[in-house]
Formats: C-alpha cells, sequence, structure tokens
C-alpha cells in the first residue's frame, strides 16, 4: 500500500515536455542533439497543466510514502486533520494511496484511544520536536512512534467515508471494519476523558487542538488572563524582536503572517503545562491554563459522530449503548452554544459556561454539523452574504470583515482557507443552499488557479499567503474540482 510515482504518472507527464520514447530511442549523440534542436518552429506547444495535474503533482512532492507532509519545508510530520483532508483528495487519485494515509493515522493512536494531532517524524534531525513532547511519559502512549499529547478535530470518521464512496461495495466494507475499531475507540475516548461533566460537549486543553490555532475566541483568552509572568516580562523588555529572529517558521513566512512571538511564547508555557501533568486530562484540569467547549471542534464531532454511526450501519455493526448516549447529547447540547440575540453560536467558556464572543468562520460550522434548525441556518446563511461579514471578494474569511480582530494576512484571524471553505460547502448542501455551495466552490477554485497551492489566501485580494504548495489545499481541490 505504499506510494510510488507510478501512481501519479498520469497527472505529472504534462510536466515533460517529451514522451517515454524519446527517453529510450535517445542514444545521447551529438547529432541527435543537432537534430531535435532542428525541429521545425511551428510544433504545437503542450498546454499548461490543469489545475488537476498541479494539485497532483503537489501531493507528489509532499509523499512522504505512507504520509503526506502539510509542505515541503515547515511542516516536516504528519497531522491528523490533515492527513484527514488529504486522504479525502488523493481518493480521486488512487483510492489505495488515500486508505495508506488514515492507515498511517491510526498507528499513531494511544492505547486510550486518543489520536494525537501529531506523528513526528523518525529523522534524527527532529530529536527536538520528539523530546519537546514527550509523549513517552503517558503509558498510554504508542511504544514505538513520537507523537504530540494533544489532539485535534476529528475529521476521521468523514476522511474514511468519504475514502469509502470510491470503493466497490466489498472493499467498502473491508475498508470500514478495518477503520471502525479505532474511529470507536477515539470517540469514546474524547467523551470519557473530555465531556468529564457529561454535558455532551467536548473541550479542549489548548489552542493547538482547535485547528484554528490563533482564531480570535482562544487568543483574546490567551491576552487577558492567560499570558504568564515570564512572557508579560518579555513584553515589558521589548525582546520578543530577538527572541522571534530564532523561530524556525519565519525562516520560511513573513512575520506579518504568523503567531506573534509573545503568543507562541505562551502557547508553549501552556504545552509545557500539559506535558507536567503526563497529559492526563483530569490532572490538567486541576490547574488548566484553557478549557474551551470549541465550536468548531463540536460542529466537526458532531458530524464525526453522524459518519461513524453511517460506517456501523454499513457493517451491521451495532455502537455500544453508551457511545450512541453520548452522541445524542452532543447534538442536543450544541443548541446551549446559540445566542439568541447576536443570532448565532459562539464557543463556551468550560468551567463558568460563558459564551466567549469573539467572532470567527466557526459561527459558520454549525452548518456542516447539520443538525441544527433551517431557521438558524438561514442567519448563519445572511453572514455568509453580507459583504461587511463573511462575504468578501475571496471568501470565506476566518474572521468577519468588520471584526476588530480581522487581519487580512494573519494564519487564522482573517485569511480564507480551503479545508474550512470545503466544510462550508459540504454544509451548505446539507441545508439545500446549493446556489451558495457552488458559487463557493467556484470563488475557493478562482482563488487557487489565481494564487496556487498556498496554505492560505487574503480575502481581500486573493493574494498567496503562508507556507506553498500546501496539500491539503491540493488534495481538496482535487475533490471540489470532481464534485462540483
Amino acid at each position: 500500500m505504499s506510494c510510488s510515482v507510478e501512481l501519479y504518472l498520469p497527472f505529472v507527464a504534462v510536466l515533460y515536455t517529451g514522451t517515454m520514447s524519446d527517453i529510450d530511442d535517445f542514444d545521447g549523440t551529438e547529432a541527435e542533439l543537432v537534430a531535435e534542436d532542428a525541429q521545425p518552429e511551428n510544433i504545437e506547444e503542450q498546454s499548461p497543466p490543469t489545475l488537476e495535474e498541479q494539485a497532483a503533482t503537489v501531493l507528489l512532492q509532499n509523499d512522504k510514502g505512507t504520509y503526506t507532509s502539510p509542505d515541503g519545508n515547515l511542516y516536516p510530520h504528519q497531522w491528523l486533520w490533515d492527513s484527514c483532508f488529504i486522504a479525502i483528495g488523493l481518493r480521486h487519485l488512487d483510492v489505495e494511496r488515500a486508505r495508506t494515509e488514515l492507515a498511517s493515522l491510526v498507528r499513531g493512536q494511544w492505547k486510550n484511544g486518543m489520536m494525537p494531532n501529531i506523528i513526528f517524524s523518525t529523522d534524527p534531525k527532529y530529536r527536538t520536536d520528539r523530546n519537546y513532547w514527550r509523549s513517552w511519559i503517558n503509558p498510554h502512549s504508542p511504544d514505538d512512534l513520537a507523537t504530540s499529547g494533544i489532539t485535534q478535530p476529528p475529521m476521521l470518521a468523514e476522511a474514511v467515508w468519504q475514502v469509502g464512496q470510491s470503493m466497490n461495495a466489498a472493499e467498502r466494507r473491508s475498508w470500514f471494519r478495518y477503520m471502525l475499531p479505532h474511529i470507536i475507540s477515539y470517540h469514546e475516548w474524547i467523551y470519557d476523558a473530555r465531556d468529564p461533566h457529561h454535558e455532551g460537549l467536548a473541550l479542549l486543553l489548548h489552542p493547538w487542538e482547535t485547528g484554528l490555532d490563533n482564531t480570535p475566541p482562544w487568543m483574546t483568552q490567551l491576552h487577558e488572563h492567560l499570558m504568564p509572568s515570564w512572557v508579560r516580562a518579555i513584553r515589558w523588555a521589548h525582546l520578543e524582536g530577538i527572541i522571534g529572529f530564532f523561530r524556525r517558521d519565519r525562516h520560511h513566512i513573513p512575520a506579518g503572517q504568523r503567531f506573534s512571538t509573545l503568543e507562541i511564547l505562551t502557547l508553549f508555557d501552556a504545552q509545557r503545562r500539559l506535558r507536567r501533568k503526563a497529559y492526563h486530562t483530569t490532572k490538567i484540569l486541576d490547574h488548566a491554563l484553557f478549557s474551551v467547549e470549541d465550536l468548531t471542534f463540536n460542529c466537526i464531532l458532531i458530524r464525526a459522530n453522524s459518519r461513524l454511526q453511517d460506517i456501523a450501519r454499513t457493517v451491521r455493526h451495532t455502537l455500544p449503548e453508551e457511545l450512541e448516549a453520548n452522541m445524542a447529547k452532543t447534538e442536543a447540547a450544541l443548541a446551549e452554544l446559540w445566542d439568541p440575540y447576536a443570532k448565532t453560536y459562539w464557543s463556551r467558556d468550560f468551567i463558568t459556561h460563558q459564551l466567549l464572543k469573539q467572532p470567527s468562520i466557526a459561527s459558520l460550522m454549525p452548518l456542516y454539523a447539520g443538525t441544527i434548525s433551517k431557521e438558524r441556518a438561514e442567519e448563519l446563511v445572511r453572514t455568509l452574504e453580507n459583504q461587511n461579514v463573511f462575504g468578501a471578494n475571496f471568501p470565506v474569511p476566518s474572521v468577519p470583515l468588520d471584526s476588530p480582530q480581522f487581519d487580512p494576512d494573519r494564519y487564522w484571524q482573517g485569511p480564507s482557507w480551503v479545508n474550512t471553505n470545503w466544510l462550508i460547502i459540504d454544509g451548505l448542501r446539507r441545508f439545500g443552499y446549493n446556489d451558495h455551495a457552488d458559487a463557493l466552490t467556484e470563488s475557493t477554485l478562482d482563488m487557487v488557479a489565481q494564487g496556487g497551492f498556498a496554505e492560505y489566501f487574503d480575502p481581500l485580494n486573493g493574494k498567496p499567503l503562508g507556507a506553498d504548495n500546501f496539500s491539503w489545499t491540493a488534495a481538496l481541490t482535487l475533490d471540489l474540482l470532481d464534485t462540483k
């Protein structure tokens, strides 16, 4: 099931200006080279590669054999929801390679069911990354792999389902039977470890678990309450510029497109606190720096629960009663995050139950969950249509245009991302907004065609931002091309 170059040859052959027979026949003589140069000038030039062919090339160059790195430089490891989105696109190239992408994820699953957000490369040069997390201090972690100690949005069930749709019925059932125990174990861990009060909503302990790392609800908490004293001292002494010089991401991406150095230091401090408690949720909650019932995570969980039920139904497997009850509770609990005055959804503080009223793209994720009322879905779609909110030239901005925290260049504080567009497109179709879904699909593909396979894009002018040749941008472009 390992990847080979041959899988992608139909899509990258256009990058080669000759043919395979040219290579076989060429004997390397000067006369033949001259003959090649003497060809008539009116030979028809080969057409430029299509968007599909370009996307396939990106995935090929980021292929590590059993997994696909998010890009070729900045992100060398395997990330949980990245691989899920990548597999959804890879299935259009080669379904076996898509299966391998997801199967390689579950090799990092902890014995308690937790799916870590990172499986680290075994390359010796990334020893520092592995040692910083020290997953081995938790007895549930894998024996032969180094991982992180936190999770990410549970996209696995969706990805398994989507990959299964590219198989025949017998292959699909076999695939589902293989992956089902891993998904069940993961969802049971979420409810056991991250819903300690059995209220139905999962809590997160670090912004990196959201997938939307510096999204305003979390960064507001960080700046207002949670910045440790030693980081405040660095800010007072104006040392962040010197420290920022040593950041690895700054070697690849301009500073204005990433976290601030003070934010990064605070997030590393928060991670160190989790590590001191060996990533045990109950111990962490006694002195948690963050504990948020994140809207995006819980919306994806609701949809993942639905996909889990679909998978189980396909193979005639009965899910545990307790898990079924917890899944129903989550669907009902989403209503607690609705604000009837603002007519939107928010994340919520786990301890105080106060809604965190900082606008972000998370407010549109209940569309993807697919379980809200048509009336509330209509309210959300209105914000998508509003040119002062989410209706940018190149939608959908990760923070509304009218928010004081909107920054068109900075990571999850304004730029448009293809993966969140994919989620919203899916949600729009579920509620019957097919024209809106078609329009967003076209604008997303136009954005990629204009700016390339960037990590994210300026929503005002479509300028490419972040890492180049980003894998989920390429993979989801393939899926949008196939399903539009």
